[in-house]
């Protein structure tokens, strides 16, 4: 294979910018709140985003592909965002830490992602979500006031 004369081994094939190229870069708010909501999903004991409303509302949108950003609302302008993230928490994990992580990790990924300076990120814990039985599982109030009936081979279960 011939290579041009001018072309480095390992160089781009294609021409650079001039360094005097103008233009304007718009990041919608849509695209920040798209960027913090898919990191604040990716923090450890996170559930889910968004309120229980909002997250039945969620549900059905996301049966038809829209709406990735539930639950976060964002506010950009041409170098600065803002963000306000709504959870649910999973039970058990330390309630302020948990905000502390989230608003690390949607300070760092907005602004690598977008560019833009994150000014605050406002984090709301709206629930904790403590788990739901299992299909055909009783939920632990029922099952503790059913009694308990011999098994047929005459012992009793645990």
């Amino acid at each position: 294979m011939e290579q041009h004369p001018e072309a480095q081994e390992g160089a781009p094939m294609f021409a650079e910018e001039p360094s005097g190229a103008t233009g304007r870069t718009v990041i919608h708010e849509q695209a920040v709140a798209k960027v913090a909501a898919a990191a604040a999903r990716a923090v450890p004991g996170v559930h889910s985003l968004g309120t229980a409303p909002s997250r039945a509302l969620g549900a059905i949108r996301d049966a038809v592909g829209a709406d990735h950003a539930s639950g976060v609302r964002a506010e950009a302008g041409a170098t600065q965002a803002a963000v306000d993230v709504t959870l649910v928490a999973k039970y058990g994990v330390p309630l302020q830490k948990l905000a502390d992580d989230v608003r690390a990790a949607v300070y760092k990924a907005v602004e690598e992602f977008t560019g833009l300076a994150v000014i605050e990120v406002n984090v709301e814990i709206a629930d904790v979500y403590i788990g739901e039985p299992k299909a055909g599982e009783p939920r632990q109030a029922e099952a503790a006031q059913r009694p308990q009936l011999p098994s047929p081979s005459g012992s009793e279960e645990l």
